[in-house]
């Protein structure tokens, strides 16, 4: 069961009865949509405004982006426990709250993948880049999972050498594959 405790916006609910469980279950949707909303932004502010494409060398280096945008803050963090001479740590709860966002996120992306707009697709890009930011446009995405085993098997099938056929034999441009 979900906690409203500490949520803005849910003093008072009753979520025994009927209106106060609908009421809980679009507040928590809200927060889920505010939370992909501020995701598919981050990517939308960490876009090249030339490229047309992404390939999936370039989607698995911005993914690894999105998982490092806290190392600054965590540094700033880190710098102002070293300063003080007092034993408590003064920012406890945004670093912990950051530390298990990164430990779910890094495990999310090794494992099942990140759920994003799809980069590699030319339309998807476009639309991303026009993006205004409002969240009721959110459902115009198709996201799609990309993880790091996909991803590099993606970028190894791209890679991959390309044969020709010459005078009734397969070439490679690999040596050590020539077929007759």
């Amino acid at each position: 069961m979900v906690s409203l405790k500490g949520i803005e916006g849910s003093e008072g609910l009753v979520t025994w009865s009927l209106q106060g469980t609908r009421e809980k279950n679009k507040l928590l949707s809200n927060i889920k949509l505010n939370l992909l909303g501020e995701k598919v932004l981050w990517f939308k502010q960490n876009l090249d405004p030339l490229r047309k494409v992404y390939t999936p060398q370039e989607v698995q280096v911005l993914i690894e982006n999105y998982l490092a945008r806290f190392n600054e803050e965590l540094e700033q963090i880190q710098l102002k426990h070293s300063i003080g001479k007092r034993k408590n740590r003064q920012h406890a709860s945004r670093e912990d709250v950051i530390k298990l966002t990164i430990k779910r996120e890094r495990e999310e992306s090794h494992t099942c993948g990140l759920e994003i707009p799809n980069l590699m697709d030319p339309v998807q890009l476009e639309l991303l880049k026009t993006w205004s930011g409002e969240l009721r446009y959110l459902q115009n995405f198709k996201l799609k999972r990309f993880s790091e085993k996909n991803l590099e098997e993606e970028n190894r099938k791209l890679n991959k050498p390309m044969k020709s056929i010459q005078s009734g034999e397969i070439m490679c441009t690999d040596a050590s594959d020539t077929l007759e």
